[in-house]
């Protein structure tokens, strides 16, 4: 739920500094049942709705899941920013075939979500890396191997995404199976929107955005080949994704074949 905010941080980019990030205070609210994530800032950066913790809590982070109409089987599902860890969470329990990997910088965003977003223990299918999330996806190792990105790379200064290159997006692209999706949170009234969404598509063959909520957050899918868009499969998937999760998965079908949207 990006609004408004502060400089307080490093402002980082692909050109990667050589020295050490340095990183805002994580903080934390609550309000009326749902425990908010801040860089320090009146700016949120997650959320968990402390009687539901593994449900992702705000709109954008459920529009991140869109993917599932067109990956219903992932085996591999990656999230570049942990957050609050809502995404991780849901995705861990949702898909229990599926190996989950989040990727932080930040060591301090790792705690807080292990001991204050109830974050689980590490297992076979479990991991959380700290590193960046430019060296991960340029890691031949990751190649061809990840059914879902999920991209939600803020710092404290909301200035879009710090990772926001075609080089970035490109090796994005390179990790996805044939078949793999990527979704990313991007702000809607930010200059930063069209300079992601023009690197997204020299990148992809393939981008559709999802209408912009309410806070200002704009979901974009980025395919590495053509996706199906048949109206009828589209709302048969929906209706299964409903049904199963209670994820608003019929507004997302309405958003994908929206004219504005591709």
């Amino acid at each position: 739920m990006l609004i408004k905010r502060k400089s307080i941080e490093q402002a980082e980019s692909s050109r990667r500094p050589a020295r050490k990030p340095k990183f805002a205070p994580v903080t934390l609210s609550e309000q009326d049942g749902v425990r908010f994530l801040h860089f320090g800032t009146e700016w949120i950066q997650g959320a968990m709705r402390i009687r539901k913790p593994d449900w992702p809590e705000l709109e954008y982070a459920q529009q991140m899941m869109a993917w599932m109409l067109f990956v219903d089987d992932p085996q591999a599902i990656v999230q570049l920013g942990l957050g609050a860890a809502g995404l991780t969470k849901f995705c861990y329990r949702q898909f229990p075939q599926a190996h989950v990997t989040a990727v932080e910088l930040n060591p301090a965003v790792i705690s807080i979500c292990n001991a204050m977003f109830k974050l689980p223990p590490e297992d076979e299918r479990l991991r959380v890396l700290e590193m960046d999330a430019m060296d991960f996806v340029l890691d031949d190792a990751h190649h061809d191997a990840i059914d879902v990105l999920q991209c939600d790379l803020y710092d404290a200064t909301a200035r879009g995404p710090v990772l926001d290159t075609p080089e970035f997006y490109q090796a994005c692209n390179a990790c996805l199976t044939d078949r793999g999706v990527m979704t990313v949170n991007l702000f809607g009234d930010h200059p930063s929107f069209g300079k992601n969404i023009k690197a997204m598509r020299f990148a992809f063959g393939h981008v559709i955005c999802l209408p912009e909520v309410h806070d200002g957050n704009v979901v974009a899918l980025c395919f590495k080949t053509k996706p199906d868009l048949d109206k009828d499969r589209l709302a048969a998937r929906a209706a299964q994704i409903v049904a199963a999760t209670k994820l608003p998965a019929k507004s997302w079908v309405k958003g994908i074949l929206a004219p504005a949207a591709n």
